[in-house]
């Protein structure tokens, strides 16, 4: 491998490398444009990767669980992701990195949970953008723009735009991403404003109920278990804003800037969450809703016919859609630059340009999203896939908040998480409730993401633990743990 005689690499765990001079010229090659972004951006970011959901997918969890069930789940799935952004949120102050959760977890859990953990988050963070680019083509199809009667051109352009923008710079493409991002928002503030002139609670539970499914009600049609079964699509409120810490490294003041979004864009999201389920449910029905591509526009639909703020807010999907496609982008590459740079992954993949973008990170993602979406053309799978890659990872960041407040009560920490070890213990139980109710939901699904999952595991196993960089921030953090509890315990 050509990179690898001007790559420092140490055992995994140990502080050694060569030196200053070559340490020195592999992170001048892997360096990103540092305070590009400040807590207003990153709130924007974080309400990107989640707001596609908002437009669509939740919906289909009322075919699983009925309002009742589809309600429940998404209560419990968002304290989960609020008691997990907490606890990022102060390992984010602490271990201010471009890795993110992975970073968190190989402090926490060794080389094997950190790559683990990274393995999880790009598993997500690559898969959800090519299901994305799908609905972007539907979108586009269905609104008949351009005259387009195929979708693929629609998916080459999502990612030759959209990356050529974030190969642009970091700065210009988090405005960008904020400008779409408000588009979007203020159309679900629209869309929840006419649906509730047209609100009837009666509509909610009109789903027909299975009276042979156990605790089975006009609330809960498909019993006690359409709790569990909707627990993937009470996620789609949320799915993604995990991925604001992926910015530490191009972040002014991170150890403030951080939490503050974190918090500022989860409790954003929640609200969104509330009003879209209660407005498009009441206007439409549950029964109508359940199966529909485009629920927020069927909502708004009379006796069939489309409205004028219906049409309004198909087209303010397409930016939604458009806000997550392209703030997922920009995660996938970050987490792949990460893992790259610290030897996990392929080094090369790494290099940035003059422009301090990782573009490799951005090309070699967004070739295999293509190809996925232009090839498999199932949206559905790869979202399936992405969401069970999420749930590990959540799994394994709020084990590692655990394991670190007990592990390192010492160690300086600017932002502490309200009520800690026992928020994290919360986030921690209902990820691996989640993980559990996405073989309730696709096993194919599940069972491809183990594939991709096993077949990364020998990759490290077998080649990269062994080449490892000890002057990656990741492993310097790790290493100068490992030695002040050397000297803690001479």
């Amino acid at each position: 491998m050509a990179d690898r005689t001007e790559t420092p690499t140490a055992p995994p765990g140990s502080a050694g490398g060569p030196p200053a001079d070559r340490t020195d010229d592999y992170l001048d090659k892997r360096t990103l444009r540092r305070g590009s972004a400040g807590p207003l951006l990153l709130t924007g970011l974080g309400v990107a990767y989640v707001v596609s959901g908002d437009f669509s997918g939740w919906n289909f969890g009322l075919a699983q669980g009925g309002f009742g069930g589809l309600a429940v789940a998404a209560v419990l799935m968002g304290l989960m992701y609020t008691c997990m952004v907490f606890a990022l949120a102060e390992m984010a102050a602490v271990l201010p990195t471009a890795g993110g959760g992975y970073g968190f977890a190989r402090r926490a859990l060794g080389p094997w949970g950190g790559f683990l953990t990274g393995t999880a988050i790009l598993i997500e963070y690559v898969l959800a953008p090519a299901a994305i680019s799908l609905f972007i083509g539907d979108y586009v199809e269905s609104l008949h723009l351009f005259g387009l009667t195929s979708s693929w051109p629609v998916y080459l352009a999502c990612f030759v735009v959209f990356i050529g923008i974030h190969l642009w710079g970091v700065g210009e493409a988090l405005r960008f991403s904020f400008i779409v991002t408000g588009i979007a928002v203020a159309a679900l503030l629209i869309f929840a404003a006419g649906a509730f002139t047209d609100f009837d609670a009666g509509r909610l539970n009109d789903i027909a109920v299975d009276h042979d499914a156990f605790g089975a009600s006009s609330w809960l049609p498909f019993g006690l278990l359409g709790i569990w079964a909707s627990f993937p699509f009470g996620m789609w409120f949320f799915l993604g804003v995990e991925g604001v810490p992926l910015a530490a490294e191009e972040t002014k003041d991170p150890a403030r800037s951080l939490p503050k979004a974190m918090a500022t864009s989860m409790g954003i999201l929640l609200l969104l969450a509330l009003l879209t389920f209660l407005a498009a449910t009441g206007a439409g029905g549950a029964d109508a809703m359940k199966d529909a591509g485009n629920p927020l526009v069927a909502a708004l639909q009379n006796d069939g016919r489309p409205t004028t703020l219906g049409r309004i807010v198909n087209y303010a999907g397409l930016a939604g859609l458009v806000a997550s496609f392209f703030s997922l982008i920009y995660a996938g590459s970050r987490q792949l630059f990460a893992l790259s740079r610290a030897g996990y992954l392929p080094r090369f993949l790494s290099l940035t340009s003059r422009r301090k973008a990782p573009y490799l990170g951005l090309l070699v993602p967004g070739a295999l999203g293509f190809t996925l979406a232009a090839t498999t053309g199932d949206g559905a799978l790869m979202l399936n896939v992405a969401v069970f890659g999420a749930t590990i990872s959540y799994a394994l960041m709020s084990l590692s908040h655990i394991v670190l407040r007990r592990r390192e009560p010492d160690l300086p920490r600017p932002y502490r998480t309200p009520g800690g070890v026992a928020t994290s213990v919360v986030a921690f139980v209902l990820a691996c409730s989640a993980l559990v109710a996405t073989f309730l939901v696709d096993v194919t699904a599940a069972l491809v993401a183990l594939g991709v999952y096993v077949v990364a595991a020998l990759y490290f196993a077998c080649y990269s633990r062994h080449r490892l960089v000890a002057s990656a921030p990741e492993e310097e953090f790790a290493a100068l743990a490992a030695a002040e509890a050397e000297l803690t315990r001479e």
